[in-house]
Protein backbone atom coordinates (compact mmCIF):
# COMPACT_ATOMS: atom_id res chain seq x y z
CA UNK A 1 0.00 0.00 0.00
CA UNK A 2 1.71 3.70 -0.90
CA UNK A 3 1.60 6.24 1.17
CA UNK A 4 -1.35 8.21 -0.74
CA UNK A 5 -3.81 4.78 -0.17
CA UNK A 6 -3.02 4.56 3.72
CA UNK A 7 -3.52 8.60 3.55
CA UNK A 8 -6.95 8.08 1.58
CA UNK A 9 -7.82 4.79 3.83
CA UNK A 10 -7.44 6.88 6.85
CA UNK A 11 -9.30 9.80 5.76
CA UNK A 12 -12.27 7.63 4.84
CA UNK A 13 -12.53 5.77 8.06
CA UNK A 14 -12.34 9.33 9.97
CA UNK A 15 -15.25 10.45 7.78
CA UNK A 16 -17.15 7.27 8.53
CA UNK A 17 -16.69 8.46 12.30
CA UNK A 18 -18.14 11.44 12.35
CA UNK A 19 -21.52 10.59 9.71
CA UNK A 20 -21.02 7.45 12.10
CA UNK A 21 -21.93 10.00 15.19
CA UNK A 22 -23.74 12.65 12.98
CA UNK A 23 -26.50 9.44 12.39
CA UNK A 24 -27.39 8.82 15.49
CA UNK A 25 -28.39 12.23 16.39
CA UNK A 26 -32.08 13.24 15.55
CA UNK A 27 -31.67 16.53 13.39
CA UNK A 28 -33.82 18.51 15.49
CA UNK A 29 -31.18 18.56 18.25
CA UNK A 30 -28.73 19.79 16.14
CA UNK A 31 -28.92 23.41 17.41
CA UNK A 32 -29.04 22.23 20.78
CA UNK A 33 -26.25 24.45 22.74
CA UNK A 34 -25.44 22.44 26.45
CA UNK A 35 -24.60 24.02 29.15
CA UNK A 36 -21.88 21.71 29.57
CA UNK A 37 -20.10 22.06 26.16
CA UNK A 38 -20.53 25.50 23.71
CA UNK A 39 -20.96 23.70 20.74
CA UNK A 40 -23.69 22.06 18.70
CA UNK A 41 -24.09 19.64 15.93
CA UNK A 42 -24.89 21.87 13.22
CA UNK A 43 -21.71 24.04 14.05
CA UNK A 44 -19.59 21.03 14.66
CA UNK A 45 -21.18 19.73 11.03
CA UNK A 46 -20.26 23.39 9.66
CA UNK A 47 -16.42 23.51 10.90
CA UNK A 48 -15.96 20.48 9.37
CA UNK A 49 -17.42 21.75 6.07
CA UNK A 50 -14.70 24.36 6.37
CA UNK A 51 -11.84 22.44 7.80
CA UNK A 52 -12.21 19.54 4.77
CA UNK A 53 -11.68 22.45 2.28
CA UNK A 54 -9.02 23.90 3.93
CA UNK A 55 -7.00 21.13 5.28
CA UNK A 56 -7.64 18.75 2.28
CA UNK A 57 -8.43 20.94 -0.87
CA UNK A 58 -7.61 24.22 -1.09
CA UNK A 59 -3.46 24.00 0.28
CA UNK A 60 -3.52 20.63 -1.20
CA UNK A 61 -5.00 21.17 -4.69
CA UNK A 62 -6.38 25.34 -4.86
CA UNK A 63 -9.27 26.44 -4.51
CA UNK A 64 -12.35 24.39 -6.48
CA UNK A 65 -14.95 26.18 -8.33
CA UNK A 66 -16.90 23.05 -8.28
CA UNK A 67 -16.96 23.73 -4.28
CA UNK A 68 -17.67 27.61 -4.36
CA UNK A 69 -19.76 27.75 -6.96
CA UNK A 70 -22.14 25.38 -4.65
CA UNK A 71 -21.34 25.80 -0.81
CA UNK A 72 -21.11 29.34 0.59
CA UNK A 73 -17.85 28.55 1.54
CA UNK A 74 -16.83 32.31 2.84
CA UNK A 75 -20.09 32.65 4.89
CA UNK A 76 -19.25 28.97 6.50
CA UNK A 77 -15.98 29.70 7.19
CA UNK A 78 -17.43 33.41 8.91
CA UNK A 79 -20.18 31.09 11.14
CA UNK A 80 -18.23 28.07 11.65
CA UNK A 81 -14.37 28.77 12.02
CA UNK A 82 -14.25 31.57 15.45
CA UNK A 83 -17.62 32.36 16.03
CA UNK A 84 -19.93 31.57 18.79
CA UNK A 85 -22.17 28.44 17.78
CA UNK A 86 -25.11 30.22 19.40
CA UNK A 87 -24.63 33.07 15.93
CA UNK A 88 -25.32 30.17 13.47
CA UNK A 89 -28.45 28.78 14.82
CA UNK A 90 -31.23 29.37 12.21
CA UNK A 91 -29.19 30.55 9.32
CA UNK A 92 -28.47 27.20 7.33
CA UNK A 93 -30.74 24.07 7.90
CA UNK A 94 -28.99 20.84 9.70
CA UNK A 95 -30.18 19.09 6.38
CA UNK A 96 -28.40 21.62 3.73
CA UNK A 97 -25.35 21.26 6.32
CA UNK A 98 -25.16 17.37 6.27
CA UNK A 99 -25.37 17.44 2.25
CA UNK A 100 -22.62 19.67 2.16
CA UNK A 101 -20.77 17.50 4.58
CA UNK A 102 -21.04 14.23 2.43
CA UNK A 103 -20.56 16.98 -0.96
CA UNK A 104 -17.09 17.94 0.76
CA UNK A 105 -16.02 14.62 1.79
CA UNK A 106 -16.07 13.29 -1.50
CA UNK A 107 -14.17 16.06 -3.18
CA UNK A 108 -11.84 15.83 -0.57
CA UNK A 109 -11.50 11.95 -0.94
CA UNK A 110 -11.22 13.05 -5.18
CA UNK A 111 -8.43 15.59 -4.73
CA UNK A 112 -6.63 13.07 -2.05
CA UNK A 113 -6.44 10.38 -4.65
CA UNK A 114 -5.23 12.46 -7.50
CA UNK A 115 -1.66 13.78 -5.45
CA UNK A 116 1.21 11.63 -6.34
CA UNK A 117 3.84 10.37 -3.50
CA UNK A 118 6.16 13.16 -5.23
CA UNK A 119 3.89 16.15 -4.66
CA UNK A 120 3.37 14.69 -0.73
CA UNK A 121 6.74 16.43 0.64
CA UNK A 122 5.57 19.99 -1.47
CA UNK A 123 4.94 22.91 -0.31
CA UNK A 124 1.20 24.15 0.40
CA UNK A 125 -0.58 25.65 -2.43
CA UNK A 126 -0.63 29.32 -1.38
CA UNK A 127 -3.47 30.37 1.11
CA UNK A 128 -4.07 33.76 2.36
CA UNK A 129 -4.55 32.07 5.94
CA UNK A 130 -1.47 30.47 6.52
CA UNK A 131 -1.67 26.45 7.72
CA UNK A 132 -1.54 26.62 11.48
CA UNK A 133 -0.14 22.91 11.56
CA UNK A 134 1.63 21.97 8.24
CA UNK A 135 3.86 22.51 5.86
CA UNK A 136 3.90 20.16 3.65
CA UNK A 137 0.70 18.86 1.22
CA UNK A 138 1.69 15.18 3.76
CA UNK A 139 1.54 17.25 6.82
CA UNK A 140 -1.91 19.09 5.62
CA UNK A 141 -3.79 15.76 4.75
CA UNK A 142 -2.62 14.18 7.93
CA UNK A 143 -3.50 17.18 10.05
CA UNK A 144 -7.18 16.87 8.88
CA UNK A 145 -7.12 12.90 9.83
CA UNK A 146 -6.45 14.03 13.06
CA UNK A 147 -8.44 17.05 13.69
CA UNK A 148 -11.45 15.10 12.12
CA UNK A 149 -10.37 12.22 14.73
CA UNK A 150 -10.74 15.45 17.72
CA UNK A 151 -14.32 16.91 16.67
CA UNK A 152 -15.23 12.96 16.66
CA UNK A 153 -14.39 13.28 20.67
CA UNK A 154 -16.73 16.89 20.84
CA UNK A 155 -19.30 15.19 18.63
CA UNK A 156 -19.58 12.23 21.11
CA UNK A 157 -20.27 14.25 23.83
CA UNK A 158 -22.71 16.22 22.57
CA UNK A 159 -24.54 12.74 21.68
CA UNK A 160 -24.14 11.58 25.07
CA UNK A 161 -26.00 15.23 26.35
CA UNK A 162 -28.80 15.82 23.70
CA UNK A 163 -29.48 12.36 22.64
CA UNK A 164 -27.73 9.26 23.80
CA UNK A 165 -24.33 7.62 24.42
CA UNK A 166 -23.16 6.46 20.86
CA UNK A 167 -23.04 2.71 21.26
CA UNK A 168 -19.21 1.81 19.33
CA UNK A 169 -20.63 -2.25 19.32
CA UNK A 170 -18.66 -2.82 22.63
CA UNK A 171 -19.81 -5.16 25.01
CA UNK A 172 -19.04 -5.53 28.62
CA UNK A 173 -18.13 -9.71 29.86
CA UNK A 174 -20.46 -10.50 32.28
Amino acid sequence: MTEIEILVNQTLDAYEWVNKLFAEIPLNKWEIIPDVIESNVNWQVGHLIVSHYFHSVMVIKGHQMDILQTIPMREYSDLFTTSAPMLAIGKISSETLLANLKMMQQKSIEILRSVSISELNSPLEPTPTPHPIAKTKFEAIDWNIKHTMYHCGQIGILSRVVEKRFDFGLRVAE
